[in-house]
């Protein structure tokens, strides 16, 4: 504790959700410490989930959105890859706090005696322990120059009230104090409804949730409210007379046209100055080129004209979240040739003969979507369901020279397509599937534990050697010897039989560093007809796309060719510095400038 208080103190920003989850929380944490950042202060975040779960691993997609994985194989909540495309940091498993998390630790220290024989409690044990972690994590530098953050963004998860998150709220109506007010503030997300049948925006909901906060002991400094269409001024000062705020600490998060003009809105508010003055702040109120660059993105974004369509085939299509950095891969990607994204989601269970049977109507649909479409992607996945499905959609691209891009089980499933229509091993399958199949083409890593589920599988960071130099996916990384990208997966493509695929044209030109995982595929004579075991998007920033993404929307809009003979001089890797954990975007980043790909 000595130690604690010889260390210059850092700004803390807790932000709240009132009314209903799901209101944006994540996008506004991401956006404050994307101002706060831009004007050159080392920002980090951390994300509070009050589940039991220990982390966000064994969640379907339907229950909680996409698994986000981070460098240290930690699989988190989606909200930290906001945190990491926006602020451009990489983050680590201890950024994303859970009850199962707090809980265990707490069991842990009672099961070694550290409470020498005093009934544990959730006060005052569990709320300390909340408290020494935040305090802890904070101090964690989250870029590559090393330096420790100035300012904490905390992201408590589902809405004030409800029962699991009262040991959390109670944490920090203690942390304010101790770490002093003037390092401490709230921000309190609510939603501002506005019935069709008045078109009146209504306040109550905000008032009861404010009230409530202040109930258990937490006072807001910033309102931020959700809503629609912008506040008008009369409901502006009713919030802030009922809220006890003042006008200026009332924010209007309306709705806008892109996730990228959210930190334009709170900027021209005037949230920067509340928060350097609140804080203290270290922070020259200069112009920010950083925000220029957004703003340059944003508007950029919403001119764009020529449109390019992936059908995205998978099994968790009725949630868009379930993809969310896939999508956010893809839409950084068509940004930077200057395209308007379309994705078609696809079933992949709608392209089996099995819906022709039940529902043909919803078959030809499917269909029609993908034989409409201008590229194909299969993302990862798990279970043996639609699988059928994504292959019948592999096979398609293949045959018409479809760009196609397979993403761990989408790899998969290419090499068992290629093994039963090209090598004529008609059993060919995945052990996940068909354990008895005669050609394992895919089988289980020497890691996995079958008898657990959860963090057994091979996870986080791993290195993937380029074993050819005519690699078109190394061309796109700039002619790299090797890359570094996230892992989450239980199988890989069996070594045994790599010979006899590329015999035939399917080459392994990415292996791992022993030379015994398959990491990319590429097929001989086609367009672009690329797998990687790996999942690129994780990676993906809005100014640097992922390469494996980038080269499907290039080939998906015809300019891959044109863009390879230039010899990828505009590599998107090329706009800017590799060093993509620097906290000092303004001397990192000498200008926003997206690859100009002009048409062959």
């Amino acid at each position: 504790m000595i130690l604690l208080l010889c260390l210059p103190p850092i700004g803390y920003i807790l932000v709240t959700g009132g009314v209903i989850s799901g209101i944006g929380k994540g996008i506004i944490a991401s956006s404050v410490g994307t101002l706060l950042k831009s004007c050159g202060l080392h920002v980090t975040a951390i994300k509070i989930d009050p589940y039991i779960n220990i982390d966000a691993g064994t969640f379907s997609p339907y229950e909680h959105g996409e698994v986000f994985v981070l460098d240290d194989g930690g699989e988190v909540d989606l909200d930290l890859g906001n945190y990491e495309r926006f602020l451009d940091i990489r983050l680590t498993r201890d950024n994303n706090l859970t009850t199962g998390k707090i809980y265990q630790s707490v069991i842990n220290k009672e099961r070694r005696g550290d409470y020498l024989g005093k009934t544990v409690q959730v006060v005052p044990h569990i709320t300390d322990a909340i408290q020494e972690w935040v305090m802890k994590q904070a101090r964690v530098s989250v870029d590559d120059d090393g330096v420790e953050p100035q300012v904490c963004v905390i992201e408590l998860g589902g809405t004030v009230g409800d029962i699991e998150s009262m040991p959390f709220i109670e944490a920090f109506r203690q942390f304010q104090f101790k770490v002093k007010r003037e390092n401490f503030c709230n921000i309190h997300v609510s939603l501002v409804p506005q019935p069709g049948a008045t078109g009146e925006q209504k306040t109550k909901p905000t008032q009861n949730s404010v009230r409530e906060l202040r109930g258990l002991g937490l006072s807001p400094d910033l309102i931020m409210c959700r809503c629609s269409t912008p506040l008008e001024t009369a409901v502006k000062e009713k919030i802030s007379m009922f809220c006890h705020v003042e006008p200026t600490q009332v924010i209007c998060v309306h709705d806008v046209s892109s996730i990228y003009r959210v930190p334009l809105l709170l900027e021209d508010q005037g949230v920067v100055g509340f928060f350097c003055q609140r804080l203290d702040l270290p922070v020259e109120m200069r112009a920010r080129k950083m925000l220029t660059k957004w703003k340059e993105m944003s508007e950029r974004s919403d001119r764009l004209l020529e449109n390019v369509s992936i059908a995205l085939v998978g099994k968790y299509t009725k949630l868009s979240d379930s993809y969310a950095s896939v999508i956010k891969a893809l839409e950084h990607s068509a940004l930077a040739i200057n395209h308007k994204l379309k994705v078609k989601y696809i079933d992949s269970a709608d392209l089996e003969a099995t819906t022709l049977q039940d529902d043909p109507v919803k078959y030809h649909e499917a269909w029609q979507k993908l034989c409409s479409s201008d590229g194909v992607l299969v993302p990862g996945g798990f279970g043996v369901r639609g699988t059928e499905g994504k292959i019948q959609a592999i096979s398609w691209a293949r045959k018409q020279k479809k760009p196609f891009l397979g993403v761990c089980l989408g790899m998969q499933l290419a090499v068992c397509e290629f093994a039963r229509n090209v090598l004529g091993w008609q059993d060919a399958n995945s052990t996940e599937f068909d354990p008895e199949s005669k050609h394992p083409v895919v089988i289980d890593m020497p890691e996995h534990n079958p008898g657990q589920m959860g963090g057994t599988m091979r996870l986080g960071k791993r290195r993937t050697i380029f074993k050819s130099s005519n690699s078109i996916l190394r061309k796109l990384y700039g002619d790299v010897e090797y890359v570094d990208e996230r892992h989450r997966h239980r199988f890989e493509v069996n070594p045994d039989l790599k010979h006899h695929f590329e015999d035939k044209g399917l080459n392994f030109v990415g292996q791992d560093v022993e030379g015994e995982r398959m990491e990319v595929i590429e097929l001989e004579d086609h367009v672009y007809f690329v797998g990687v075991q790996y999942h690129p998007e994780f990676t993906s920033r809005p100014i640097k796309p992922s390469p494996p993404y980038f080269g499907l929307l290039l080939a998906a809009a015809g300019k891959l060719q044109g863009y390879l003979l230039k010899g990828c001089r505009l590599s998107p890797r090329d706009t800017y510095s590799d060093r993509s954990g620097s906290s000092s975007p303004d001397s990192e980043i000498s200008e926003l400038k997206f690859p100009c790909v002009s048409k062959d």
